[in-house]
Protein backbone atom coordinates (compact mmCIF):
# COMPACT_ATOMS: atom_id res chain seq x y z
CA UNK A 1 0.00 0.00 0.00
CA UNK A 2 1.36 3.43 -0.86
CA UNK A 3 1.61 6.14 1.81
CA UNK A 4 -1.37 8.46 2.31
CA UNK A 5 -1.39 11.94 0.88
CA UNK A 6 -0.98 14.50 3.71
CA UNK A 7 -4.05 16.64 4.41
CA UNK A 8 -1.89 19.75 4.04
CA UNK A 9 -1.16 18.73 0.42
CA UNK A 10 -4.87 18.65 -0.31
CA UNK A 11 -5.55 21.99 1.38
CA UNK A 12 -2.56 23.72 -0.23
CA UNK A 13 -3.37 22.21 -3.61
CA UNK A 14 -6.89 23.63 -3.46
CA UNK A 15 -5.56 26.97 -2.19
CA UNK A 16 -3.22 27.04 -5.19
CA UNK A 17 -6.27 27.36 -7.43
CA UNK A 18 -7.13 30.79 -5.99
CA UNK A 19 -4.48 32.70 -8.00
CA UNK A 20 -5.59 30.94 -11.20
CA UNK A 21 -9.19 31.99 -10.70
CA UNK A 22 -8.38 35.52 -9.45
CA UNK A 23 -5.92 36.27 -12.26
CA UNK A 24 -8.26 34.83 -14.89
CA UNK A 25 -11.15 37.01 -13.71
CA UNK A 26 -8.89 40.06 -13.52
CA UNK A 27 -7.43 39.45 -17.00
CA UNK A 28 -10.93 39.23 -18.45
CA UNK A 29 -12.72 41.91 -16.47
CA UNK A 30 -10.28 44.81 -16.22
CA UNK A 31 -11.25 47.32 -18.88
CA UNK A 32 -7.83 48.97 -19.27
CA UNK A 33 -5.98 46.91 -21.93
CA UNK A 34 -2.53 47.38 -20.39
CA UNK A 35 -3.78 46.31 -16.95
CA UNK A 36 -5.57 43.35 -18.48
CA UNK A 37 -2.33 42.38 -20.24
CA UNK A 38 -0.44 42.52 -16.92
CA UNK A 39 -2.97 40.21 -15.28
CA UNK A 40 -2.72 37.85 -18.25
CA UNK A 41 1.08 37.87 -17.95
CA UNK A 42 0.72 37.13 -14.22
CA UNK A 43 -1.60 34.21 -15.05
CA UNK A 44 0.87 32.78 -17.57
CA UNK A 45 3.73 33.27 -15.09
CA UNK A 46 1.86 31.60 -12.23
CA UNK A 47 0.78 28.76 -14.51
CA UNK A 48 4.39 28.25 -15.63
CA UNK A 49 5.72 28.20 -12.09
CA UNK A 50 3.09 25.70 -10.94
CA UNK A 51 3.76 23.51 -13.97
CA UNK A 52 7.47 23.47 -13.08
CA UNK A 53 6.55 22.49 -9.53
CA UNK A 54 4.53 19.55 -10.84
CA UNK A 55 7.59 18.15 -12.56
CA UNK A 56 9.67 18.67 -9.44
CA UNK A 57 7.27 16.56 -7.40
CA UNK A 58 8.48 13.48 -9.25
CA UNK A 59 12.09 14.25 -8.41
CA UNK A 60 11.05 14.17 -4.76
CA UNK A 61 9.29 10.83 -5.21
CA UNK A 62 12.41 9.33 -6.83
CA UNK A 63 15.03 10.89 -4.57
CA UNK A 64 13.15 10.21 -1.35
CA UNK A 65 10.87 7.26 -1.95
CA UNK A 66 8.72 5.93 0.85
CA UNK A 67 8.43 2.32 -0.17
CA UNK A 68 6.11 -0.26 1.31
CA UNK A 69 7.98 -3.17 2.85
CA UNK A 70 9.32 -5.60 0.27
CA UNK A 71 9.26 -3.18 -2.68
CA UNK A 72 12.33 -1.76 -4.34
CA UNK A 73 12.86 1.02 -6.82
CA UNK A 74 13.43 0.41 -10.51
CA UNK A 75 16.53 2.37 -11.66
CA UNK A 76 15.44 2.58 -15.29
CA UNK A 77 11.94 3.77 -14.43
CA UNK A 78 13.38 6.23 -11.91
CA UNK A 79 15.76 7.68 -14.53
CA UNK A 80 12.84 8.08 -16.94
CA UNK A 81 10.78 9.71 -14.21
CA UNK A 82 13.59 12.17 -13.41
CA UNK A 83 13.89 13.06 -17.09
CA UNK A 84 10.16 13.50 -17.50
CA UNK A 85 10.14 15.61 -14.35
CA UNK A 86 12.14 18.26 -16.22
CA UNK A 87 9.72 18.53 -19.16
CA UNK A 88 7.01 20.52 -17.30
CA UNK A 89 9.65 23.10 -16.31
CA UNK A 90 10.69 23.54 -19.92
CA UNK A 91 7.08 23.86 -21.06
CA UNK A 92 6.39 26.41 -18.29
CA UNK A 93 9.48 28.37 -19.33
CA UNK A 94 8.35 28.35 -22.98
CA UNK A 95 4.94 29.66 -21.89
CA UNK A 96 6.65 32.44 -19.94
CA UNK A 97 8.61 33.51 -23.01
CA UNK A 98 5.60 33.96 -25.30
CA UNK A 99 4.42 37.29 -23.82
CA UNK A 100 7.90 38.69 -24.52
CA UNK A 101 7.11 38.23 -28.19
CA UNK A 102 3.76 39.98 -27.90
CA UNK A 103 1.47 36.96 -27.99
CA UNK A 104 0.44 36.02 -24.44
CA UNK A 105 -2.46 33.89 -25.75
CA UNK A 106 0.09 31.44 -27.14
CA UNK A 107 1.44 31.19 -23.59
CA UNK A 108 -2.00 30.08 -22.45
CA UNK A 109 -2.10 27.46 -25.21
CA UNK A 110 1.38 26.21 -24.26
CA UNK A 111 0.27 25.91 -20.63
CA UNK A 112 -2.85 23.99 -21.65
CA UNK A 113 -0.71 21.50 -23.56
CA UNK A 114 1.72 21.30 -20.63
CA UNK A 115 -0.95 20.62 -18.03
CA UNK A 116 -2.66 18.04 -20.24
CA UNK A 117 0.64 16.32 -21.01
CA UNK A 118 1.68 16.29 -17.37
CA UNK A 119 -1.52 14.75 -16.03
CA UNK A 120 -1.64 12.18 -18.83
CA UNK A 121 2.03 11.35 -18.23
CA UNK A 122 1.38 10.92 -14.50
CA UNK A 123 -1.59 8.70 -15.28
CA UNK A 124 0.64 6.46 -17.43
CA UNK A 125 3.37 6.43 -14.77
CA UNK A 126 0.84 5.26 -12.20
CA UNK A 127 -0.46 2.54 -14.54
CA UNK A 128 3.12 1.35 -15.08
CA UNK A 129 3.67 0.96 -11.36
CA UNK A 130 5.24 4.27 -10.32
CA UNK A 131 4.68 4.62 -6.61
CA UNK A 132 2.55 7.60 -5.65
CA UNK A 133 0.82 8.38 -2.37
CA UNK A 134 -2.77 7.17 -2.12
CA UNK A 135 -5.05 9.92 -3.36
CA UNK A 136 -2.33 11.71 -5.35
CA UNK A 137 -3.84 11.04 -8.77
CA UNK A 138 -7.36 11.91 -7.62
CA UNK A 139 -6.10 15.26 -6.32
CA UNK A 140 -4.00 15.87 -9.44
CA UNK A 141 -6.94 15.14 -11.75
CA UNK A 142 -9.29 17.39 -9.75
CA UNK A 143 -6.82 20.28 -9.64
CA UNK A 144 -5.83 19.84 -13.29
CA UNK A 145 -9.44 19.90 -14.46
CA UNK A 146 -10.00 23.24 -12.69
CA UNK A 147 -6.74 24.71 -14.01
CA UNK A 148 -7.46 23.53 -17.54
CA UNK A 149 -11.02 24.90 -17.39
CA UNK A 150 -9.67 28.28 -16.28
CA UNK A 151 -6.92 28.42 -18.91
CA UNK A 152 -9.18 27.24 -21.75
CA UNK A 153 -11.89 29.72 -20.76
CA UNK A 154 -9.45 32.63 -20.64
CA UNK A 155 -7.91 31.65 -23.97
CA UNK A 156 -11.28 31.23 -25.68
CA UNK A 157 -12.65 34.52 -24.35
CA UNK A 158 -9.44 36.39 -25.23
CA UNK A 159 -9.49 35.00 -28.76
CA UNK A 160 -13.06 36.18 -29.36
CA UNK A 161 -12.40 39.49 -27.63
CA UNK A 162 -14.96 38.97 -24.87
CA UNK A 163 -14.81 40.66 -21.47
CA UNK A 164 -16.42 39.79 -18.17
CA UNK A 165 -18.42 42.65 -16.70
CA UNK A 166 -19.80 42.79 -13.21
CA UNK A 167 -22.89 44.84 -12.46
Amino acid sequence: MSPRLPTAAIVLGIAGLVPFVFLAIAALSVQNPSESARFLLALVAYGGVVLAFLGGIHWGFVLHPVLPEGLTTDARRDATRLGLGVVPSLIGWAALLTPLFGVPEIGLAVLIVGYLGTIIGEHHLRRRGALLPAGFMALRWALSIVVLAVLITVLALRLIGAKITFL
